[in-house]
């Protein structure tokens, strides 16, 4: 009798750490950071690129000073950096207030991680970028190329409420060229800009970012603003692919105009980033 009982624990134990191994492959097959397979494009030398974080790094409600870690999705920020950079591109970091980028450590489990996020774990010049962002009060957004709004839970904080951001993408809008991208809560930095005319410059173009379906699949309540809602609130026309959860689906879109390129989600980033650099490579030929 110990011995069947000593044989079902080793078969028990021997199961469960078969599925620790294959179960990275599994949810990444599933449809978790499915990587790039389309065509790497080259563009201009010289091009510019600036990636917009969070500071906000703790997941409680409005008010509340206590709470669970949170922060910037690392792949968020990490799939766009380095697709950027692998391009040629000079890539800078900034923040609504300056200073500190948390990253989301759950965001860093070993059941997601993808091999950029493990790039940005061996790159100090990088982590010293998201500790020391520059504050974007202090940019000069016509230096840029590229304007990329990175999310995160943290995103839902600080992006959206900020009226200096929405400044700063209506004048990008009215850079010539420069192309604006935002991936999940990131989208939420577009909602304060502005046309001319006073008018929300989303307004009938078509976006994506991450699902209401998605965020209440997560059980994430304490958040105080959701894309899907303040994105339709906004005008925009949202878009959206689903899956048996939406955690797994991905979609990025484009707008009429060829301005903004946004990312459904956490599995959007690396997409939406080389959907820029095509644009990009378009417009110089």
């Amino acid at each position: 009798m110990r011995k069947t009982i000593a044989k079902l624990l080793l078969s028990a134990i021997a199961v469960i750490a078969v599925l620790a191994i294959i179960m990275p492959k599994v949810v990444h097959v599933a449809g978790i950071h499915p990587d790039y397979n389309g065509e790497i494009y080259s563009i201009p030398a010289g091009k510019k690129a600036l990636i917009i974080g969070t500071n906000h790094g703790i997941l409680n409600m409005p008010g509340e000073t206590t709470g669970d870690p949170t922060g910037a999705a690392v792949s968020e920020v990490s799939h766009p950096y380095y697709t950027f950079l692998d391009a040629g591109m000079t890539v800078d970091i900034a923040s609504i207030s300056g200073g500190n980028i948390p990253v989301d450590p759950q965001t860093l489990s070993r059941m997601i991680i993808t091999d950029h996020d493990k790039r940005y774990l061996k790159d100090p010049s990088f982590q010293a970028k998201l500790r020391h962002s520059v504050p974007i009060d202090d940019i000069q957004v016509s230096d840029y190329d590229v304007i990329f709004l990175a999310g995160g839970w943290g995103a839902a904080y600080d992006l959206g409420q900020s009226a200096l951001l929405g400044e700063k993408i209506s004048e990008a809008y009215y850079t010539d060229g420069l192309l604006i991208g935002a991936v999940c809560h990131g989208v939420l930095g577009l909602i304060k800009a502005k046309d001319k005319n006073d008018n929300l410059l989303i307004a009938g173009r078509e976006m994506t970012g991450v699902t209401d379906k998605q965020i209440d699949e997560l059980g994430i309540t304490a958040t105080p603003l959701h894309p899907e809602s303040e994105l339709r609130k906004a005008g925009a026309i949202f878009k959206s692919e689903t899956a048996f959860r939406d955690v797994f689906a991905t979609l990025v879109t484009v707008d009429r105009e060829k301005r903004f390129i946004t990312g459904q989600n956490q599995n959007s980033g690396l997409a939406a980033a080389h959907k820029i650099l095509e644009l990009i490579a378009a417009s110089s030929q």
